[in-house]
């Protein structure tokens, strides 16, 4: 059978990129003709952009020549934003066209949004004419199915779930032992894991929170234990910077949280998985998780949220914990360390905002429980004494200093594609597209390995003190 997939493709920085190949890999496998679409320049054979209604006007030109189109679908790579109701029903109209003018077709549906089922508006009647020119769609969970099937008026036996890993294979030959040396993790510490594209929606300030929490207890004689916070934003747009900054900030204040923001191939994202002992995932929000099925590859202990489909995704698979709040979150890393019959002192209730009065009238209690989180924990985490008090003027401006000539150097950028010669920009356009899925990862990591020297020496100036810092920093 000769199959097109439409769907973003490595090595596009994409959740479903990452989906999607392991998907077509399992289609080749069993000996269709597979050739993939994207929305974007990728390593896919074909590429279109697919936003508004041109976009699926041009796509319907394409299926014809297939046995059979298989979407993986999220509204962002059809939809243009922001999603007026007119704008957003022209859309469902001429995608329903496109998958009317193919023979057969198979959507993946990993997140949509329920605007095209309210019951009024233009954008109701068109997506119920969308979802009917589709064969099957395939959802990860029975709550999905219950949900897409009540929304959208499709018969039930046309909305199937579908296993979200069942297509998936390791992509590491590592055990944990080599694991951890590779990553540099000590091999006796527990290691809690959050992993993935950092956004807020992940809640991964939810898991330094509750890992901070742990301080609290006198659990010098349990194991050593560490948060490691793995993964990049997936969009650079301000939410998720601000979010990337906040989670920066909430882990240096938070001792035993290593932060490493980057990122990762598929084969480093299941060593990861592999060197890890508990897999937390405190999603605010989600239909279904990949994350959850890559960790199920390696037989690994996670930590979930109670939202969207996540609860039945696991089922009743060993090792997994469903949470429904941040005190059951933290209750489960207490339990992960062994510690079930402790609990933090003075209940389970949130500690006080920055700036919150304490009952004394005064501003400071968060600084204050900080203070003695970080003193009970130096010992234990850090492998000595630290004191975790703030630098003082004189080591700040000397951490300045050393850090002075990495600041100057301007983050690595795109040229401009501009040009006073005739057609000289559009050619140049056109060889940026073409060119983008080989060279914007470079960029990336180019400029992350400048953000990481800065803070590497900004860290050891501080340390070193002003007059060590200083003089590090003369030829």
């Amino acid at each position: 059978m000769r199959i097109l997939v439409v769907t973003p493709f490595p090595p596009v920085r994409d959740g479903i990129a990452a989906y999607a190949v392991q998907s077509v890999k399992a289609l080749t496998a069993q000996g269709h003709d597979v050739e993939v679409l994207s929305p974007g320049p990728s390593a896919a054979h074909h590429h279109l952009q697919l936003v508004g209604p041109r976009g699926a006007a041009a796509l319907a030109k394409r299926v014809r020549a297939y046995d059979r189109v298989v979407v993986q679908f999220h509204p962002e790579f059809f939809y243009p934003l922001p999603p007026t109701p007119w704008a957003w029903a022209a859309e469902s109209l001429a995608l329903a066209a496109a998958f009317r003018a193919a023979r057969e077709v198979h959507v993946v549906v990993h997140e949509i949004d329920y605007l095209d089922s309210r019951p009024h508006g233009p954008e109701r009647a068109a997506g119920r004419l969308l979802w009917g020119a589709v064969d099957q769609i395939h959802v990860h969970t029975e709550r999905e199915r219950a949900d897409f099937v009540r929304a959208f008026g499709v018969r039930p036996d046309r909305v199937r779930v579908t296993d979200h890993g069942g297509d998936f294979t390791p992509a590491t030959r590592h055990d944990r032992a080599s694991a951890r040396v590779s990553l540099g993790l000590p091999p006796e510490e527990h290691v809690f894991l959050s992993i993935g594209f950092i956004q807020q929606h992940k809640g991964f300030d939810r898991a330094i929170a509750a890992f901070g929490a742990l301080d609290e207890l006198e659990i010098s004689d349990g194991p050593p234990a560490r948060l490691v916070v793995v993964g990049s934003a997936r969009q650079g747009d301000a939410a998720n910077v601000a979010y990337v900054d906040k989670l920066r900030a909430q882990g240096e204040q938070t001792p035993g949280v290593d932060l490493r923001i980057g990122f990762v191939s598929d084969e480093l994202f299941d060593r990861w998985l592999v060197a890890a002992d508990t897999v937390v995932l405190p999603y605010r929000s989600i239909w279904s998780s990949s994350v959850l099925e890559r960790a199920a590859l390696y037989g690994r202990d996670v930590v979930i949220t109670d939202v969207g489909g996540l609860a039945q995704q696991a089922g009743d698979r060993d090792g997994v914990t469903v949470v429904a709040d941040d005190d059951e979150l933290a209750a489960a890393l207490r339990a992960a360390l062994g510690l079930t019959d402790r609990a933090p002192t003075g209940g389970s209730a949130a500690w006080p905002a920055p700036g919150e009065l304490d009952e004394s009238g005064g501003s400071d209690l968060r600084e204050r429980v900080q203070e003695q989180v970080r003193t009970r924990a130096a010992s234990r985490r850090r492998g000595g004494p630290v004191t975790g008090a703030t630098p003082d003027p004189a080591s700040l401006a000397a951490a300045a200093a050393a850090t002075a000539p990495l600041r100057q150097l301007h983050p690595m950028a795109n040229p401009s594609v501009a040009s006073a010669s005739v057609g000289a920009g559009l050619l140049k356009k056109v060889v940026r597209r073409l060119t983008a899925w080989q060279y914007d990862p470079l960029l990336h990591q180019v400029n992350a390995l400048q953000e990481a020297a800065v803070r590497a020496v900004e860290q050891s100036a501080v340390q070193a003190g002003p007059a060590r810092a200083v003089d590090d920093t003369r030829p």
